[in-house]
């Protein structure tokens, strides 16, 4: 008898994990916008720049758009990866996006990593045209 509950335990277990992971790697497919008031320049040597501004930003499974406070730099473009690990899913995890991001006519080649930790949600963007400079914000909602 013992060893049917065990069995039955371990098998509620193994389902119970199925549907959490299956949830995590549902919403990696789903849009998402992450609002912040605020962003972080942060130059080559690691001197961080605050500026509140309210960002916009927002990924399907195809395009990244990125609006900043200043409408007019806003940029947008395809992607062309998305690495998504999310064990609580905008909570816990990490996701890495590629994208080719175009502002009034110029590309930039984009890597833009969202992670969760302790249920606060950060974005870093880094384009390779800009060399060692990040832009970091911290996510005031993300749904």
């Amino acid at each position: 008898m013992k060893s049917k509950f065990t069995f039955r335990t371990l098998l509620l277990n193994m389902l119970l994990f199925a549907a959490g992971s299956t949830a995590a790697f549902a919403q990696c497919d789903k849009a998402v916008t992450l609002t912040s008031s605020s962003t972080n320049y942060i130059n080559r040597e690691g001197e961080v720049r605050t500026k509140d501004e309210e960002v916009t930003v927002t990924i399907n499974k195809t395009e990244l758009t990125i609006i900043p406070g200043d409408v007019d730099k806003k940029m947008t473009g395809p992607i062309s990866s998305n690495t998504c690990e999310w064990k609580v899913p905008f909570k816990e995890g990490k996701s890495v996006i590629k994208a080719l991001l175009t502002r009034d006519g110029a590309d930039r080649h984009a890597t833009v990593t969202i992670e969760g930790k302790d249920g606060k949600v950060t974005m870093t963007f880094e384009a390779e045209e800009t060399m060692g400079r990040k832009i970091q914000v911290v996510a005031d909602k993300f749904e």
